[in-house]
C-alpha cells in the first residue's frame, strides 16, 4: 500500500506514540517501506511543520533513533498540570554521580567512587531506578565489574541529541575532579 505524506506522518506518530521511547530509524524505515534517506527527509519536513504549528509534542532525532517528546514551549503548563504528582529532584550527590557517568562512560562503580572519594551505591541505585543510567557491559578486568553509561531517558531528560551536546567541563574541574 502506497502512503501519502500525511499517512506517513500518521504512521510515524503512531509508532512513536506506542513505543513511548526512541525507536531506531532502521526499524521505522522498514515499517514504512522507505529508505533511511527518505525517512530523514520525512522527519525533517514533519519537524518543521510541528515547529510552525507550535504543537505540544516535537519529533527529536537522537543519533540513529527518533522519538516524540513534549515541546519545551509548554513545560510550565505541563508542570502546573502535573504538579500534584510530586516533584522528584536529584540530590547534589546523585547529580555529581550522573555527571561523572555522562562524561566518563563507560565507567564502573569503583571508578566513580575513586573520582568522588565516597561510596556511590545510593547514587548509582537511584540513577538506575530513574532510568538515567544503565549497565552497558562488563569491564575486562578482575571481577568483571559492571560498566555504566547514560540512557535515552538521560538524553531526553536533559534535552540532548548526542553526548557531544554536553557542555564542556571547566578545565580545573576536568583535571582535578574527573581526571580528563
Amino acid at each position: 500500500m502506497h502512503m501519502d505524506q500525511q499517512m506517513q506522518y500518521g504512521a510515524l506518530e503512531a509508532i512513536l506514540f506506542v513505543a513511548g521511547e526512541a525507536v531506531p530509524l532502521e526499524e521505522i524505515a522498514r515499517a514504512l517501506d522507505m529508505t533511511i534517506m527518505e525517512l530523514d527527509a520525512l522527519i525533517e519536513r514533519w519537524q518543521s511543520e510541528m515547529r510552525q504549528q507550535k504543537r505540544g509534542v516535537e519529533l527529536v532525532r537522537m543519533e540513529d533513533k527518533v522519538q516524540l517528546r513534549t515541546n519545551a514551549l509548554y513545560s510550565a503548563q505541563v508542570q502546573q498540570a502535573l504538579k500534584p504528582l510530586g516533584e522528584r529532584t536529584l540530590s547534589r550527590s546523585v547529580l555529581e554521580t550522573l555527571s561523572i557517568v555522562a562524561y566518563k562512560q563507560p565507567i564502573t562503580r569503583g571508578e566513580i567512587e575513586g573520582i568522588k572519594g565516597v561510596s556511590a551505591d545510593y547514587s548509582v541505585r537511584t540513577l538506575l531506578e530513574r532510568g538515567l543510567i544503565a549497565a552497558v557491559g562488563r569491564k575486562d578486568t578482575l571481577g568483571k565489574p559492571i560498566l555504566y553509561g547514560t540512557t535515552d531517558e538521560f538524553m531526553r531528560h536533559f534535552g540532548l541529541q548526542t553526548l557531544s551536546d554536553l557542555p564542556p567541563l571547566p578545565e580545573e574541574v576536568a583535571e582535578e575532579e574527573i581526571g580528563i
